[in-house]
């Protein structure tokens, strides 16, 4: 009976970044050597380039740039076997390879069968699919690769076993959305059983704009049962121990990390998410308005939790109709969390925008105008200090607003970063309770009270919308699940408002387009998730 290692290098790459990527692979390589005797390290899909790299697959030194990187990694000559991802430009022809590197030698290849065109993958506008199967010689294991969307279809594994393999490898960039862990570990199980074979799953960690990878790694033996689990939303090396013997290979059981929670797992995606963006950007930190309503609070825990306090700044900027419990609570919030804090009155710029307006608007009647023109004079507070202090707006719209277009074009919306952007209003009180569970750092009054834009005397947000337990479960069926309105009305809701909730998300189509991004945390996320005309007279209805 004998024994092999293999670790599975769960990392956080920077999309177009090949050299770094490169240097990171070796210290990995070095460390599995080093603490855990390793024979073979397994690294995430596309690891060279980060993922996904879009169109810098189409820059014409791409091909360059992956050649040096290669030379580095084989020029090392580590004595461990590197299985890494990388693109691979063949006679004008890309394909999503991952390459067998030991003794100083790329000893093998193999190309991505299966490309995901759907949700937020895109691989068929750059990749040519492979259409063989790559099985080498793992000391003495004969081992398969695969690439992600590979091990979601049944024809990979049962080629890999018809040609001998008794392994298999596979390579992840599998971006997170609630629910996906319990769907991989499913998946996995059903592979490993229709392959009669281990599978060990290495996914990335990290965020990539809206895109959060939960990591999760996975080893499962041949009879589905999962031995090895690696830490969500964190950078983890984790060997696998595959022991050898006369009955065939079995995965010695390891260290399982839990499972989050829905809420935990969300949590952590949208800290991520945010960390990530504002580091690999290079931001000194981030800046806020912070209102004293719920989404101003939840988003100023979570840049809290992503980046210390040191490097977040609060700012109320109150108007003649902000009440005084939101700003009392928005200073007592500001003071629980540590961070920089003050109050700018935005009023003198908005009596100073409607004396130069008043001929423009004479005879005209107050409505959303003068609304909107004062979250314009606090996106351009915002945004003043964003210049001079070098640091991110963030902005606080949810989901749901931003579905229905309850928020304003370069006021509120005025921003780089959303970390609720993907986040229905319903999520946003759950979160909030879920981060007050261990610290209580939101007052419970911002957790209670009616949410409130305070743009007009005793505004409440119902007043013009549904109540927001109806306006979600009608959006989640429009726009995650692409019901159409009569399907909606069939579901129980009443026409009025599914019609008029369908028309609201149809005609702001144009503000999404100039959102800033944010963490995808559902099925279906409004970017590069959901691609919809603005100019288009399509019909609610059937």
């Amino acid at each position: 009976m004998s024994k092999v290692v293999v670790c599975m290098a769960q990392i956080n790459t920077l999309v177009g970044d090949i050299p770094g990527n490169t240097g990171l692979v070796l210290r990995e390589a070095q460390r599995a050597l080093d603490e855990y005797a390793a024979d073979a390290v397994l690294f995430p899909e596309l690891t060279l380039t980060g993922y996904p790299p879009e169109d810098l697959l189409l820059r014409p030194s791409l091909q360059l740039r992956i050649d040096r990187a290669l030379n580095v990694l084989l020029d090392a000559a580590l004595p461990i076997t590197l299985i890494v991802g990388y693109p691979r430009v063949v006679a004008g022809r890309i394909f999503n390879m991952a390459g067998v590197i030991a003794g100083g030698q790329l000893i093998t290849e193999y190309a991505k069968q299966h490309l995901p065109n759907y949700q937020v993958f895109d691989e068929v506008r750059y990749f040519v699919p492979g259409d063989k199967v790559c099985v080498f010689d793992l000391k003495g294991i004969p081992t398969a690769l695969s690439i992600c969307e590979d091990i979601w279809q049944s024809e990979p594994m049962t080629q890999a076993r018809d040609a001998g393999a008794t392994l298999m490898l596979n390579l992840n960039a599998s971006p997170f959305h609630q629910g996906k862990a319990r769907e991989r570990e499913q998946l996995l199980e059903q592979r490993s059983r229709e392959g009669k074979m281990p599978i060990i799953y290495t996914n990335m960690v990290g965020g990539q704009d809206e895109l959060v990878f939960d990591g999760g790694s996975m080893a499962v033996n041949h009879n589905g049962t999962v031995c090895a689990r690696a830490p969500a939303f964190a950078p983890a090396l984790l060997p696998i121990n595959i022991v050898c013997g006369a009955g065939g290979l079995e995965l010695a059981q390891h260290s399982l990390a839990p499972e989050p929670s829905n809420l935990a797992a969300v949590y952590q995606a949208l800290v991520l998410g945010l960390r990530d963006y504002v580091q690999k950007n290079r931001f000194k930190g981030v800046v806020l308005g912070l209102s004293g309503g719920i989404d101003s609070a939840l988003t100023l825990a979570i840049a809290v939790d992503a980046l210390g306090a040191d490097n977040v700044e609060a700012v109320m900027m109150p108007f003649r109709y902000t009440s005084e419990l939101s700003k009392t609570d928005a200073a007592d919030q500001a003071e629980r969390m540590g961070v920089r804090y003050q109050s700018i009155s935005i009023e003198p710029m908005y009596d100073a925008f409607m004396a130069a307006l008043n001929d423009e608007f004479a005879g005209t009647a107050v409505e959303t105008t003068e609304q909107n023109l004062q979250a314009r004079c606090r996106g351009v507070v915002l945004m003043a200090i964003s210049n001079k202090k070098g640091c991110l707006v963030l902005t606080t719209g949810n989901k749901s607003e931003l579905a229905v277009g309850y928020s304003t074009l370069y006021g509120d919306m005025a921003g780089g970063f959303d970390a609720l952007k993907d986040v229905p209003k319903s999520l946003v009180f759950s979160l909030a309770k879920y981060r007050n569970a261990t610290v209580e750092v939101i007052p419970e009054s911002v957790i209670t009270r009616p949410p409130s834009a305070e743009l007009a005397p005793d505004q409440k947000d119902e007043d013009s919308l549904p109540p927001y337990d109806v306006l979600d479960a009608i959006l989640a069926l429009y726009v995650e699940r692409d019901f159409s309105a009569d399907q909606i009305v069939a579901e129980g809701f009443a026409r009025e408002d599914v019609t008029r909730v369908v028309r609201l998300v149809d005609i702001n189509e144009y503000k999404r387009r100039q959102a800033p991004i944010g963490p995808r945390i559902t099925q279906r996320g409004f970017g590069r998730d959901r691609r919809y005309p603005i100019t288009s007279r399509w019909q609610a209805g059937e």
